[in-house]
């Protein structure tokens, strides 16, 4: 029997992202199941979905959440980076995939509907780009602007790219080593390219 009258609606959805996230850690996308979520929290499905309408906007608020420790995990790198603050960020990115790998895959395992993600989330999701197009910004005297924007974003496909290669496995498994230390070198290769053409 759910507790139906136990909680307000916002201590409810508090009650379920925090579930959501644990067993997201735990199973990843893939085996993520919001009756699971309803089980441990002692509620019905039903509530699941009276409080986020549907367990696709419920994977992406667990999903904006991770993002937002995400973007944590950047910001406490910096705080205490020394000059190499490039390095900072790239080490930022490959520790929070490493330390929640499951988190991590499910942002990109889950394809929200446009129309389920809130404006509030939207920048929430974005505070990552925001702290990385920074420093590209500052590394390279450069005002934040559309054309940097998109090369931050391109480096950090880059970094993606050899992050998510190594957390699979894939980049062992072809011989290599330091995915991390190798995504670096191409980002400084892209940033020292990029000035000159400047």
């Amino acid at each position: 029997m759910g507790r139906r009258s136990d909680h307000s609606r916002e201590e409810l959805r508090e009650l379920i992202l925090t579930a959501g996230e644990t067993l997201m850690a735990e199973v990843g996308f893939a085996n993520f199941s919001a009756r699971e979520v309803a089980k441990r929290i002692g509620y019905s499905i039903g509530t699941i979905h009276n409080v986020f309408g549907s367990v696709d906007r419920l994977v992406t608020a667990i999903n904006t959440r991770a993002f937002g420790a995400w973007a944590d995990e950047l910001e406490r790198s910096l705080a205490t980076a020394d000059e190499d603050r490039i390095a900072a960020l790239v080490e930022a990115y490959f520790r929070f995939a490493r330390d929640h790998p499951r988190r991590w895959s499910a942002i990109y395992d889950h394809r929200p509907a446009s129309e389920t993600i809130t404006e509030a989330e939207h920048a929430m999701r974005g505070r990552l780009m925001h702290i990385v197009a920074g420093e590209i910004a500052t590394a390279l005297h450069r005002p934040v602007d559309a054309a940097l924007g998109t090369f931050a974003r391109s480096l950090v496909a880059t970094v993606h790219g050899h992050c998510s290669f190594a957390i699979t496995g894939s980049w062992a498994a072809m011989g290599q080593h330091d995915a991390e230390m190798v995504a670096l070198a191409r980002v400084r290769e892209s940033l020292a390219a990029y000035r000159g053409q400047s």
